[in-house]
Formats: C-alpha cells, structure tokens, sequence
C-alpha cells in the first residue's frame, strides 16, 4: 500500500472549487497556516523543509536573507557580510541579476544536509521515493526535465522588482506551456512510483502553478485554465491508486495577482489525511500517523502488473523524460 504526497506549490485554497477542481480538492481539503519569511512573504526555498521536518526555518536553519534575490547559491557565500555593506535594493537588483543570467538553480540544498545538522525528516527509516522536493536533493548530479526546463527559461521568467509579481515574461503564453510540461514531468514520475508498487511513501514535488501565477496577473485567464488542466494531471493520478492507496495534495502558500498569499491548503483522499493538519508544520506528523494507521509497506504488497508499469513508463519515453 502506498501514500502519494502531491506537494504543488502556490495551490490556493480560494481558487479551487469541488465541482471544478475534484482532483485538487479530493474527499476533503483545507486552508491551512503556513509560514512568512523575512520579507513578509511566504518563501518556497524555506517551506518545504519546514514541510517535510515539521520545524520552522529558524530550527531547520534553510532561510532567506533577502527574499528571492538571496535564493541563489552563488550568493549563499558571505551574504550575512554583504548584508552589512550592500543596500537592500543593490542587494535584490545583485540578486535578480544573477537568477536571470546564470544556469544556477535556486532550491538545490542536498539531502545529506540534515544529516550532517541532526534534522530529521518524514523519509528517515521508510522505503520512500523523494522526486524534486526543494532543498531536499538526493543526487545533486542530476537533475529531471523540471530542474532543467526552470533552469533554461531565460526571459521566459524574468525577476523584476517593478512588475506588480516582481516577475514578468516575454511570452506568457510560450511559458505556460513550459511549465505545464514541467508538472507533467513530476506528476508522471510520481504515477510511476505509485504503480511500481515498491515504497511506503512516494512524494513528489512540482512549480509549474506557481510559476504560471507570478506571471499571469496581466493573464488571469491563463492562471485558471492552469488549473483546469492541473486537475486532470492528478485525476491520472488518482486513476492509479489501488484500494488502500491514498493521496494527499499539499501547497506551502497560496498566488493571486502575481503575489503569494499566506494561506496554504491541503486535500486527501480520506478525511482523516487532512483533518489534524492546521499548518504547513503539521504536514509531517499527519504523514507519520497515516503510516503508522494502515499498512503502506511496499517491497512485499502488491504492485501493479508489469503491463501497467510499462504503459506509464512508455508515456515518459514518448516525451522524451526516460
């Protein structure tokens, strides 16, 4: 038996709808709580390792300095020294500049990390597949088509601290096009892990909504039919969950008008996947209790026939991902 955690970042609890949206708000969903960074807003580099350790960033230790013009490594080196000799605003144009021009990836901390500082998270000790979670990278020499699409997109997504997301695009549409293929990819992956039948607990990660939403304050229509068809993907999901499978969707923030917004949202399969989670600090513990309460080993369950295996396996060649 198998529990799919779904982490898609910027799903807002105000812009989904149970007759719209069955797939993004299941049996039972939520808002829940999440948690604002130094600048005011929710940060993703921050939230998912608070999500995935049930520790605020000040335990965990993985904070921004200086929002998103901090996030990227080339700048981790003496940021705390720059913060006494750079202005802020030359700090965030430093910052922009450098995530525009550079093929670094902003959310690439390795997993050994919270090894080496004694930080414990909801993989420890379980048969458990980690598909691109942010700041939790198990073999930082590769990367899947979501690291390399969001690393290359050049103008596609630009920082710009005076459009009103601080981000803008070139073409919105050709971007949401590359973003949707991005949460394909994951959203595949994850189909493949659930269908080999092998781990406890398969739980993969994907940006594209967020992504989509920073861009599209001047294209709300785009932003909505983003869900639409991210509804769909994770109906395939759904489609391939056995009788004692379960899914649970998280977001670490909700997007509108380009922004984040500082509600989060849950949705399961089972009312009981959601009902103790109030926070994105609740996340682990609910995931905890849900394998504690049924049965989700994986080496000697039932997997899906080799047939099946192959059908989803066959979809990722077909896009080019395997």
């Amino acid at each position: 038996m198998v529990l799919v955690v779904l982490g898609i970042d910027a799903l807002d609890p105000e812009l989904v709808d149970a007759t719209d949206h069955p797939n993004l708000t299941l049996d039972s969903h939520r808002s829940i709580e999440t948690i604002n960074s130094v600048e005011g807003e929710p940060s993703t580099h921050e939230l998912w390792p608070t999500i995935i350790t049930g520790l605020t960033p000040e335990d965990h230790g993985l904070k921004l300095d200086d929002g998103v013009a901090w996030e990227n490594p080339l700048l981790r080196y003496g940021s705390a020294a720059a913060n006494y000799v750079i202005p802020d605003g030359l700090q965030t144009r430093i910052g922009a500049w450098l995530l525009n021009n550079t093929g670094e990836d902003a959310f690439r901390v390795p997993a050994t990390y919270y090894q080496k500082n004694g930080i414990s998270t909801v993989f420890d000790g379980r048969e458990a597949a980690t598909i691109g979670i942010p700041n939790y990278v198990v073999d930082p020499e590769n990367e899947d088509r979501e690291h390399s699409l969001r690393r290359n997109l050049g103008d596609l997504f630009e920082r710009n601290g005076n459009a009103p997301g601080g981000h803008t695009s070139a073409d919105p549409v050709a971007f949401y096009e590359q973003c949707l293929e991005m949460s394909m990819v994951r959203l595949a992956r994850a189909r493949r892990a659930l269908r080999g039948g092998q781990k406890e607990l398969v739980f993969a990660y994907t940006s594209g909504l967020d992504l989509i939403g920073h861009v599209s304050y001047d294209h709300p229509t785009l932003q909505m039919q983003a869900y639409g068809e991210l509804d769909e993907f994770v109906g395939e999901v759904v489609g391939d969950l056995r009788e004692d499978d379960e899914l649970l969707l998280v977001s670490d923030h909700g997007l509108q008008d380009g922004v984040h917004t500082h509600e989060a949202m849950v949705a399961g399969t089972s009312p009981r996947l959601v009902e103790e989670i109030d926070s994105v600090l609740d996340v682990r513990a609910a995931i905890e209790a849900e394998l504690r309460h049924r049965d989700h080993s994986g080496p000697d369950g039932e997997s899906l026939s080799i047939e099946d295996n192959d059908a989803v396996t066959s979809q990722l060649e077909d896009l080019g991902y395997m």
